[in-house]
């Protein structure tokens, strides 16, 4: 990296080098350092890929400054489907997880972000804000209404998650209009831990960046949470409604604030 800084562009990932680079940094993300396993993993290639990928849009963050081939220079991604690309391939992904039937009842534009990544030497800086302002003026394009997906905690012990996935249930339940619910055939309940016993400082420091960071932005959970097996995680579906943010967190959203 060069000592001036990162030089940063987002984009979607128009050319199949482009989308094979944002696969590679999810191989090294939640193969490599998560540990993560899949059907379509292409290790000699080093490609983190499942069939949803033709489907998706893919937003990438560049960093020019990087002195190496351009598709090496790919930093940051998020995997996009609205609702018109879902009736396309037959269901969103988190459908594997979720009965998203709330949402589809809803009768608001449905945006579903997954795969939300970004290069280790990159995490705790401008990074995230740029894909967010990206994906402000997707999200713009395209008339979406409601964000969601499912986001994860490491590790498949949910005894060992009970503070944070409590503080999530009893703290930041999605409203029942917007709430989808882990399929009954492998539901997790959160509320491991009654409220009047949590330790909230502890809990929420054990919940993973993204997670906050969407909280941060007036997210909630849907009820229950999913132990992926494969991909060595716990995972929670995660709702925005974009028409109930308010100013501060709409500019944190569209790039234009820092922490």
């Amino acid at each position: 990296m060069k000592s001036d800084g990162p030089l940063f562009e987002v984009k979607l990932a128009e050319t199949e080098v482009e989308r094979r680079a944002a696969q590679r940094l999810r191989y090294r993300v939640f193969i490599e350092e998560l540990g993560g396993a899949g059907e379509m993993v292409d290790h000699p290639a080093r490609l983190e890929r499942d069939r949803f990928d033709d489907h998706f849009d893919h937003l990438i963050l560049t960093d020019a400054a990087l002195d190496c081939a351009a598709e090496d220079r790919v930093v940051g991604v998020y995997r996009l489907l609205r609702d018109d690309q879902a009736k396309a391939v037959g269901q969103f992904y988190s459908e594997d997880e979720y009965d998203l039937s709330p949402l589809r009842a809803s009768g608001r534009r449905l945006l579903e972000l997954g795969r939300s990544c970004v290069d280790a030497r990159y995490r705790g800086g401008d990074a995230m804000y740029h894909l967010w302002q990206g994906l402000s003026g997707y999200v713009a394009a395209h008339g979406a209404e409601v964000l969601f997906g499912v986001a994860s905690f490491h590790g498949t012990d949910p005894d060992a998650l009970a503070q944070p996935l409590s503080l999530l249930h009893h703290r930041h339940l999605a409203p029942p209009a917007l709430r989808p619910r882990a399929h009954a055939a492998h539901y997790q309940r959160m509320d491991l831990v009654p409220e009047a016993e949590l330790n909230r400082r502890e809990a929420m420091l054990r919940v993973p960046a993204l997670i906050k960071a969407y909280l941060r932005l007036g997210g909630h959970v849907g009820d229950g949470a999913f132990v992926d097996h494969a991909f060595r995680t716990t995972d929670v579906c995660l709702v925005m409604d974009t028409a109930q943010m308010n100013a501060r967190q709409r500019n944190i959203y569209a790039g234009s604030a820092r922490r």
